[in-house]
């Protein structure tokens, strides 16, 4: 897994690294070669290579391993040692510890103000609190009593400063994290006590103003926090200004995004996800184009501005009805894809995402495809209510592909899923019996009054919270509209964009 993870230049670098350890024709390094040209793993056909028909000593086959292991890992590290700043940090201290155990103490003095200096643009407070440490044993060392008279308290301050720093941070990092758990289990929180739940989790000193944070990087959080806020409050306009903010406090800090650009990608994913909810075109396009022009700084990267780059445009063709665009855009997606890394995109918001540009496109085959991945996919306390969402829309594809027989066991089968939750919505209520009802129905009259009739019930359950945002997920009403009009999807969806209505 790690070597098919590194980039071009991280193996070069591995093997210029292994090559200066030892001779070329070492078997690790020939292992490294065999692994890296496997695009399946074979662990029998690596040990048949490296024996070459010898007896197979598996624990000395073992050891070389490990060793290899090792040895890629101590290539990283002195591969990210060029670039960064927590190797640098490292670096300084460990030279102050050999120069100290040397009696070298003023040397060590230069190391420490150089210290200093990283520590604190980079806002490393644990590493100033190791610094200060040294600073006074240092003075100890070398018995300069007026030095620390001079300097104690100055020490103290700085250390004082950076506890403080430290616990503030944990603190906007425990209510960040206990936001997104509450985000991540039900996105909707559409029952009053969950959304009471989290106002009271936002009741807090440290949200009452962007001034109680103590550093660039607790900043970042405070307003990641109110951007989550807004979001799943559906105050749009807020989670747009704030989204805004947020990105334009990161990138006045450079230096931070050449050492970290992950928290950057989802800063901007979610202004591009504010900018489709406000319908502000030219402002996604932008984002859109900035996202793509990231530098990746890892292969994690690399993979993220691929992921969100695509779910955000995915998302703007569905809710514009571009459909069309959509189904290119993911042919490219696909080509895009690092074969080794596909797993990365089986996920529950790309399996929606590839249903929905199938359906739109009217390729309910591929659309019914994607939805039963989806279906399969493990249910785990991550977006649990996706899971009634995909059964519903099941019923809806089946209903599209005339599965007629069918849907009356599904209908079955939904229902008892739905209520071993204790909760059935008024949606998935009006759209169960829509199905159940119009199975029924023979003429073409009949028909377009079930429509009408649902999508009414529909228009009536807009204003309320619990019901509108699993509403949103899929545009049901533009779906029933189809229907009633007799037009495609994609064109009912493109004339709401048009017309200003945003689903």
């Amino acid at each position: 897994r790690i070597i098919h993870s590194l980039s071009s230049s991280e193996k070069r670098y591995f093997k210029l690294f292994a090559n200066a350890k030892s001779d070329r024709n070492n078997k690790y390094l020939i292992l490294f070669n065999a692994i890296e040209a496997q695009s399946v793993f074979d662990d029998d056909a690596l040990r048949q290579l490296i024996y070459e028909g010898q007896s197979i000593q598996s624990r000395k086959y073992s050891e070389l391993k490990a060793y290899l292991l090792d040895l890629i890992l101590k290539s990283l590290q002195a591969y990210d040692e060029k670039t960064s700043i927590s190797y640098r940090m490292k670096h300084i201290l460990q030279s102050i510890r050999v120069l100290y155990k040397r009696a070298l103490f003023d040397d060590c003095f230069e190391f420490l103000q150089k210290g200093y200096k990283f520590a604190e643009k980079y806002e490393r407070h644990s590493d100033v609190l190791a610094l200060c440490e040294w600073e006074k044993e240092l003075a100890y060392a070398k018995t300069d009593i007026p030095y620390l008279d001079k300097s104690l308290e100055q020490i103290q301050t700085r250390e004082q400063k950076a506890i403080a720093a430290i616990q503030n941070l944990k603190e906007y990092r425990d209510l960040f994290f206990q936001l997104l758990v509450s985000l991540r289990k039900d996105a909707s929180l559409r029952e009053p006590a969950e959304r009471d739940r989290l106002r009271q989790m936002l009741q807090t000193p440290l949200l009452e103003s962007i001034e109680r944070a103590a550093s660039h990087q607790a900043k970042v959080l405070y307003h990641r926090i109110y951007v989550f806020y807004y979001y799943i409050i559906a105050d749009y306009n807020n989670f747009y200004e704030e989204g805004l903010r947020l990105v334009h406090l990161m990138e006045s800090q450079q230096h931070f995004l050449k050492e970290e650009v992950k928290e950057y990608i989802s800063a901007l994913s979610n202004l591009a996800i504010s900018c489709m909810r406000t319908q502000n075109y030219v402002a996604l396009e932008a984002t859109l184009k900035k996202i793509k022009a990231i530098h990746p700084l890892t292969k994690d990267d690399e993979l993220k501005i691929h992921r969100q780059y695509y779910t955000l445009y995915f998302r703007w063709c569905i809710d514009t009805g571009n459909f069309e665009e959509g189904l290119r855009a993911l042919e490219q997606h696909f080509q895009d894809m690092p074969a080794n890394n596909a797993r990365l995109f089986e996920t529950d918001s790309f399996y929606f995402q590839y249903f929905y540009i199938y359906f739109g496109v009217g390729q309910y085959d591929e659309a019914l495809d994607y939805l039963n991945k989806w279906l399969n996919t493990p249910r785990s306390v991550q977006r649990q209510d996706l899971q009634g969402v995909a059964r519903i829309l099941n019923l809806i594809i089946h209903f599209e592909m005339g599965n007629t027989l069918l849907l009356e066991s599904l209908l079955r089968a939904t229902y008892r899923f739905l209520r071993k939750r204790n909760r059935l919505y008024q949606y998935e209520e009006a759209v169960l019996q829509f199905i159940q009802r119009t199975t029924k129905l023979q003429s073409r009259k009949e028909m377009k009054a079930s429509f009408v009739a649902i999508k009414e019930r529909f228009a009536a359950l807009r204003d309320d919270p619990r019901e509108r945002f699993m509403l949103q997920l899929f545009d049901l009403e533009a779906w029933l509209e189809s229907k009633i009009s007799n037009t495609s999807f994609a064109q009912i969806k493109l004339e709401k964009y048009n017309s200003g209505e945003f689903n």
